[in-house]
């Protein structure tokens, strides 16, 4: 469909053509500005725009309620009412939907609902780009090479439904990812970053940051795998942190299947699982981390529900105080559990009333290990949340309050409710960006966390 015609109109048209009992509609107006560099020079840039719509339709039977979902691209209008009869089908040929429940009602429209969508551009960087410019030339100075990317992206969410909801997000998402190379290749270091518009990103700091990396790496320490005092910086917390909220639907918990099930049946909120005083939250109005305040299901799973489109959000705590306190449930998993209704919140925070940085962290060190961050995170055991993955660009030998060299890459074996329950200290909560999950997940703030043992189960080759 032609981008002269509005989001919402879209969505009009769609719930008029609908001929079935319900239908839910949602149109996402994508745009996006990147830059590319590598070398200590820009390589590309660009600037993209487009449209996803799908379509939710509900069909009412004598064994319950089916729903049919169909999502397209570059829906023309011509292709509009085909796409309409083809999520009918969809759920006339389905069975009854377990998670049928009466479609989202009496939530306020939007007052901007009929307002165009908000629209990124390569003028997001408009202040970085010099800044960035800067930093080349110091690194070259430096004798280091810098590559890395910046993106911005700028998602407008209409929902309408047959239920008379007209709703509307705007969502921007930014994210910076910087390498600092040795010019031989064998060192190397990573810094990411997090933000809405670009205006609180520094890249001279992020450069002195990696400079100082690539300085401690000049000095190679090789350890054999065991068990470590490990400092996890922020990053890492949120990747293990974000995998543990993604593993906690309540409906899985109950049945048994997970780490949060209770042995012999139940879940196990209300146990503690860190005798620090954790309170892992999410807030669709946290500052700096805002996220869409409504639910918006493109599709159904344990943790979510097309039928649960528009519930108003609200901030939610997942752990306070230590104490677990709410699992990803939707209406229908909480009529099976009997616990609350807590959707997922599109952003994730861990405060631990800690106030040291992660480098006052290091200075009060005697021994052990730093890790810049982790990647190729998989799951080994759902019933403990089990994870293996790697570290990468950088790990470091703290000794007396002084990193003193870089070392091996390890793969490791940990759970992160497991390491929640044997963290020492957390320090100061601060915004990161997770570096394993940024294409999906980008809006954290974490403090470092203190492992006295962290299970690096063998030694990694990788930089």
């Amino acid at each position: 469909m032609s981008r002269t015609t509005k989001p919402h109109e879209v969505v009009e048209r769609a719930l008029a053509l609908s001929r079935a009992d319900g239908c839910v509609v949602i149109a996402d107006e994508h745009s996006t500005a990147n830059l590319r560099w590598a070398g200590n020079a820009l390589t590309t840039n660009g600037v993209t725009r487009g449209r996803t719509l799908t379509v939710i339709a509900t069909v009412d039977g004598k064994e319950g309620t089916a729903s049919g979902v169909v999502s397209r691209s570059a829906v023309t209008a011509g292709d509009l009412e085909p796409l309409v009869r083809a999520a009918e089908a969809a759920a006339r040929g389905a069975g009854p939907a377990e998670d049928a429940q009466p479609l989202v009602t009496g939530v306020p429209a939007a007052p901007d609902f009929t307002d165009a969508p908000a629209e990124t551009s390569s003028a997001v960087f408009a202040d970085f780009a010099p800044a960035l410019g800067e930093s080349f030339a110091r690194a070259r100075e430096g004798g280091r090479e810098l590559y890395g990317f910046a993106n911005h992206e700028l998602v407008s969410t209409y929902l309408g439904t047959s239920t008379g909801l007209r709703l509307r997000h705007d969502q921007p998402t930014g994210t910076l990812e910087l390498n600092a190379k040795s010019p031989d290749r064998t060192r190397s270091a990573w810094a990411g970053r997090s933000t809405r518009d670009f205006k609180d990103v520094d890249p001279a700091a992020l450069d002195a940051e990696l400079a100082q990396r690539l300085r401690w790496a000049e000095r190679r320490i090789d350890l054999p795998a065991g068990r470590y005092e490990t400092l996890l910086p922020p990053t890492a917390v949120a990747d293990l942190l974000i995998y543990q909220l993604w593993s906690s639907a309540a409906r899985d918990a109950a049945e048994g299947r997970t780490v949060f099930s209770k042995p012999g049946g139940g879940t196990r909120v209300g146990e503690t699982l860190s005798e620090l005083p954790l309170t892992l939250r999410s807030d669709p109005n946290e500052p700096g981390l805002e996220s869409a305040p409504f639910v918006i299901a493109h599709s159904s799973g344990d943790d979510a529900s097309v039928f649960d489109n528009g519930l108003p959000l609200s901030a939610t705590d997942w752990v306070r105080d230590g104490k677990l306190t709410h699992l990803l449930t939707t209406r229908h998993s909480a009529g099976l559990t009997g616990l609350p209704v807590a959707p997922s919140i599109g952003n994730l925070v861990l405060d631990a009333g800690g106030e040291r940085s992660t480098e006052e962290m290091v200075s009060g060190t005697e021994r052990g290990l730093l890790l810049t961050c982790l990647w190729y995170i998989r799951e080994v055991d759902p019933a403990t949340l089990l994870l293996t993955g790697l570290t990468r660009d950088g790990v470091y030998l703290v000794e007396n309050g002084e990193v003193v060299g870089e070392v091996n890459n390890f793969r490791f074996n940990e759970s992160p409710v497991d390491l929640l329950s044997r963290a020492s200290e957390a320090g100061r909560t601060e915004r990161t960006l997770p570096r394993e999950w940024s294409d999906w997940f980008t809006r954290a703030a974490m403090p470092a966390l203190r492992i006295p043992d962290f299970n690096m189960s063998s030694v990694s080759q990788g930089v």
